[in-house]
């Protein structure tokens, strides 16, 4: 995993104007300290990270749980980290007033460690389907499982609309996942 810059930069100043747009006021106080932790962890990481990505490598076969805690809360650059907490942000104002902050809350924890969980555990097929043990060091950090969690939870409590996913009208039943697939395809990895 390649170490990223430290400090402020284009990615972390366009995010904090865009939280400023929004109003601190306006933010809930979950999303507001997701939003919080996420910029403060990436200023003062944990670790370096090639210490905190999650792999089957070094969650499991290392025994290397605190992965499971640390990687969904750093990132790889500052366009990662706008581009995950942009996407909190509005996620987070929808949902954390529609189900309120303790519930909101439990879910981003749930969903935190569980995205790891079921990362590891796809990680884990590849490997047996494929008959390939690279698979178990992939090494990855970031808020974006828990974003797609969201959106789905999210397309769950506002069904029937549409949502842009490269320019294209899709139902936003099914533009998580045809974002899933657009990322990984233009941004493989």
């Amino acid at each position: 995993m390649e170490r990223r810059q430290r400090g402020v930069s284009a990615g972390l100043l366009l995010l904090l104007y865009q939280i400023s747009q929004v109003g601190i006021q306006n933010i809930p106080a979950v999303t507001l300290g997701v939003l919080v932790l996420n910029i403060f962890l990436f200023l003062n990481p944990l670790r370096p990270l090639a210490e905190v990505c999650l792999s089957v490598n070094e969650a499991v076969h290392r025994k290397n749980w605190q992965r499971l805690l640390l990687a969904p809360f750093h990132h790889a650059d500052d366009w990662h980290l706008y581009y995950n907490m942009i996407s909190m942000l509005w996620k987070g104002i929808m949902l954390e007033r529609k189900l309120k902050s303790i519930w909101f809350a439990y879910i981003i924890a749930v969903f935190s460690v569980l995205i790891g969980v079921v990362y590891m555990l796809l990680e884990l097929l590849l490997v047996i389907l494929l008959d390939d043990p690279s698979y178990e060091g992939n090494c990855g950090v970031g808020f974006s499982g828990v974003l797609f969690a969201l959106k789905v939870l999210n397309n769950h409590y506002n069904p029937g609309r549409v949502s842009s996913v490269l320019g294209l009208p899709i139902s936003s039943k099914y533009a998580c996942w045809v974002e899933l697939v657009a990322i990984h395809l233009i941004s493989p990895g």
